[in-house]
């Protein structure tokens, strides 16, 4: 393959790699990236059959915009080769089988792996499949009622499925996140997300790939149990080899037993499955947490500041993202989860809570753009509410920034008038310690209440925040405005709890047989990263099986 070099009047069909910078109505469709490469490349167009884009980047740093582009080109000659190559899933019917309890990000991708290595998966989802699943969340906005097992973070697909489907993670691991985008691809995805910098599925296409790889499980020998709660592990010896668990699909509940080496990948929001391993002496630990509140602008106005031209994205760019980060007092403040173009959305997982999120559709045509702008918390940060977390020592127990995370979610709750009506401030007026006479428009369905946010907020939060907010509004002239609102509060960015696990065989440090995965493990921060470590706890539980064989 020749790489950044051309001969125009070569007469043999060929294929070249080039990179090419090139502005946004040039890089719309295929003829524009054609005429560039005659006029700017000296090849020529006529020859040029095919064109594959590699990889796709936007540089707005300037205010002439350009497409930084990775092609393949082919000339005089048709593609043979594909996008990726599918992974060929076998029947594992007759295998040794193993437990995966969730059906996030981080189960899936453990089951699918699960059967390349032949194991058959057994898969136990506490909430309903993804179709079943959007009804409970629709009664959220409509009813302002949280089904505790069926609700935006509970259910087939865990919290990415109707939380935007964003790809884009910092692993540096980059083959294996290739490879989890292109099993993504392979059930549906748009191969699109093997190009773009910041690769998103949307969450009107994601349900629909997730509906897929249950298929493949099942296809392929493998079993999905929904609306099964795992109430705890069969132990013998500091060894697991099985769970019990509450099938609750029909109107008279039973209890089952399933056996096997057991992947735990319940969820950053499973405070069951926490107080559970807690209360049995499981090791665990508390983890350092980002709190805050979503922040809601117009998305054109983000288009204007991103792009730096009144016109905003205009015709052939997309609708703008931002991040932002910086320090204040030590700990870091900083964008997080931003959805051009989306909605903000109750994501509580049970009463007397109000958590709120943001997603995005594919085609991220919302007429607004939000992100959690958090705060990094560590234990010592919530030590003024150490007295009020009236079941825990602070300063002993693993779950304290879980009780601190439900505290503030109670008290959400309670200013949102007891309903997932959310608390919101202008977002000037927040960083003036002023209460809002009124509220924009807002995507939030369940509706709005203006509340003073600075007042009642923990102030080692609110007042980082506000020092946060100044400096973006510095950075970005036009960002810090009252035509943005802030919503209360972000509190689900990770795990407020790690389950300790040998970082060797990805075992618990105790209990053999048991793989603590994912994000509600402690060591994942996103679909990506989630599914990442599903496969290799799927390895490391696959090597156990074949070492005791």
């Amino acid at each position: 393959m020749q790489k950044s070099s051309f001969f125009p009047n070569f007469a043999l069909a060929m294929i070249q790699e080039i990179q090419i910078r090139i502005l946004p109505e040039q890089a719309a469709n295929e003829q524009g990236v054609k005429q560039f490469l005659a006029d700017e490349k000296g090849l020529d167009a006529r020859r040029i059959t095919h064109i594959r884009i590699l990889k796709r980047s936007i540089d707005a740093r300037q205010r002439t915009i350009y497409i930084n582009l990775t092609i393949r080109v082919y000339m005089d000659e048709e593609p043979t080769d594909q996008p990726f190559t599918p992974i060929e899933y076998h029947d594992v019917s007759s295998k040794p089988a193993a437990i995966v309890v969730g059906a996030g990000p981080g189960g899936l991708f453990a089951a699918l792996r699960l059967i390349e290595l032949g194991i058959r998966p057994i898969v136990l989802e506490r909430g309903k499949d993804v179709h079943e699943r959007r009804k409970d969340i629709a009664r959220i906005s409509r009813e302002h009622v949280v089904n505790p097992e069926s609700n935006f973070s509970f259910g087939e697909g865990g919290a990415g499925a109707f939380s935007d489907g964003k790809l884009y993670t910092r692993s540096k691991k980059r083959g294996n996140v290739d490879r989890i985008l292109q099993i993504f691809c392979q059930h549906g995805a748009s191969e699109s997300i093997l190009v773009d910098a910041h690769p998103h599925i949307g969450t009107d296409k994601l349900p629909r790939v997730i509906e897929n790889m249950r298929s493949t499980i099942i296809r392929c020998g493998g079993e999905v149990h929904f609306q099964t709660k795992v109430t705890d592990l069969l132990i013998n010896n500091n060894k697991v080899y099985g769970v019990n668990a509450i099938d609750s699909s029909e109107a008279t509940a039973k209890t089952l037993q399933f056996e096997g080496p057991v992947i735990l990948a319940t969820g950053h929001s499973a405070r069951d499955v926490y107080r559970w391993l807690y209360h049995n002496k499981v090791e665990i630990e508390a983890k350092n947490l980002a709190v805050g509140v979503r922040l809601e602008h117009p998305a054109h106005l983000i288009d204007q500041i991103q792009y730096h031209r009144k016109e905003g994205k205009g015709q052939y760019l997309p609708t703008a993202e931002y991040s932002f980060v910086t320090q204040v007092e030590g700990r870091g403040v900083y964008s997080f989860c931003m959805c051009p173009g989306g909605t903000v959305v109750p994501a509580a997982s049970g009463p007397e809570q109000i958590v709120v999120n943001g997603m995005s559709p594919s085609l991220r045509n919302s007429p607004w753009s939000n992100s959690g702008m958090v705060v990094e918390l560590h234990l010592e940060d919530i030590m003024s509410f150490s007295s009020q977390l009236s079941t825990l020592n602070y300063q002993q127990s693993p779950l304290a920034m879980m009780e601190f995370q439900e505290k503030l979610e109670k008290q959400c709750w309670l200013q949102g008038n007891r309903q997932q009506t959310a608390p919101a401030q202008r977002m000037a007026d927040f960083v003036n310690n002023r209460l809002s006479a009124s509220l924009p428009k807002s995507s939030y369905q369940p509706g709005l209440i203006t509340s003073p946010l600075h007042f009642w907020m923990p102030s080692f939060i609110t007042k980082r925040l506000q020092q946060g907010f100044r400096q973006f509004g510095r950075q970005s002239h036009g960002f810090l405005t009252n035509e943005a609102i802030i919503i209360g509060v972000e509190t689900r960015t990770s795990s407020p709890v790690r389950i300790v696990r040998n970082p060797e065989t990805l075992q618990h440090v105790r209990l053999e047989g048991l793989f603590p995965c994912g994000e509600g493990a402690g060591y994942a921060g996103g679909i990506v990263s989630a599914g990442i470590d599903g496969e290799r706890c799927a390895e490391n539980l696959a090597q156990k099986i074949n070492n005791n064989a």
